[in-house]
């Protein structure tokens, strides 16, 4: 019997699929994005078990949210070192950039930095022949 405030950890085929997703492409992937690629193994996975599954995965700390200004939300893989993101302006796929920016910017005296975001966006690899 499951005890009050735990969260269920029953796998499924379907919730196999997604994180079979994020393995496979190893990005943040919205959840358009990985019903695509799940349903490669789950033909009948439908969005709703995608949302539900997601929300599960993140929960039990196996995916963390990505929030880009102006997009909507994505999801990768929990437990990466810090990094940032790039978005592709054609085909709206997230990239992870290894490591920080290299980006030094000098804050103005007393200031104190808590934090920083950080999203470049231009053309993928796959995209940039399409505009040459």
């Amino acid at each position: 019997m499951k005890s009050k405030g735990t969260i269920a950890t029953r796998n499924t085929r379907q919730k196999d699929a997604i994180r079979a997703a994020f393995v496979e492409t190893d990005r943040p992937l919205s959840p358009d994005e990985v019903l695509s690629y799940a349903k490669r193994n789950v033909e009948d996975l439908s969005i709703a078990t995608v949302y539900r599954n997601l929300k599960t995965l993140a929960e039990e700390g196996w995916l963390v949210q990505v929030q880009l200004p102006g997009e909507t939300a994505r999801y990768e893989i929990s437990g990466k070192a810090h990094h940032h993101h790039f978005l592709c302006n054609d085909c709206k796929k997230v990239y992870e950039l290894n490591g920080c920016s290299p980006i030094k910017t000098k804050l103005p005296r007393g200031f104190r930095t808590e934090g920083h975001e950080f999203l470049l966006r231009g053309l993928c690899a796959a995209c940039v022949p399409r505009h040459a």
